[in-house]
């Protein structure tokens, strides 16, 4: 019996898998299809969004990212945030199952840290985010999201937490990466917000 349990288990989690890496093709597809002109325009956008409903302590250490293939770049926010005295810092890969987070500022200059993205050299100072912008393909209306895969991010937030650092978590994306539901699983952290271009989503 117990064998057979096991067994429904590695389909039950084989198919979950497979559901997730559809729903992230077809939802990237979409994405891939925005015109530029609207993703300058959406860029700009969630900046007042984000000032809206974010009361963020001055000198608070934020994470970005630096924006790969199509996502929507965060970057003028970030360089609203700074200009706001906040402390900025991008993950760098270390290893195939690993992330760290550097600071960083718009005038240093910045290195391929993996995974096609940019960030500091790997002698920037290592930080813990207290706020976090957090890449995804899609999200749901309950903070839900899919990765691409790799589960950066959900190892990184889980280091953070057995160090008890608890950092808000805000996914920003497109308005139209948003599907009906994604299924949680129990290693997921659901975000805290979702930022997009039309508003904020409060989980």
């Amino acid at each position: 019996m117990a064998d057979i349990a096991k067994g429904k288990a590695l389909i039950s989690g084989e198919k979950l898998k497979a559901d997730k890496a559809a729903l992230r093709k077809s939802v990237l597809q979409k994405r891939n299809a925005l015109d530029m002109a609207y993703r300058q325009q959406a860029a700009q956008e969630i900046i007042p969004h984000f000032f809206n409903i974010m009361a963020v302590p001055a000198q608070s250490c934020i994470s970005g990212f630096w924006p790969i293939r199509s996502e929507i770049d965060p970057r003028p926010l970030m360089q609203a945030l700074e200009t706001r005295q906040m402390r900025l810092c991008l993950p760098a890969v270390l290893d195939a199952q690993t992330i760290e987070f550097r600071a960083m500022s718009f005038a240093d200059s910045l290195i391929e840290t993996g995974f096609g993205t940019m960030g500091p050299a790997d002698h920037a100072p290592v930080v813990d985010p207290d706020i976090m912008l957090v890449p995804l393909a899609a999200f749901d209306s309950c903070g839900n999201r899919i990765g691409y895969g790799a589960g950066y991010y959900d190892r990184a937030i889980a280091a953070l937490h057995r160090k008890n650092r608890f950092p808000v978590l805000i996914g920003v994306a497109f308005a139209m990466q948003q599907v009906d539901h994604i299924a949680h699983e129990p290693h997921d952290v659901a975000l805290d917000y979702i930022l997009t271009e039309t508003g904020v989503i409060t989980v």
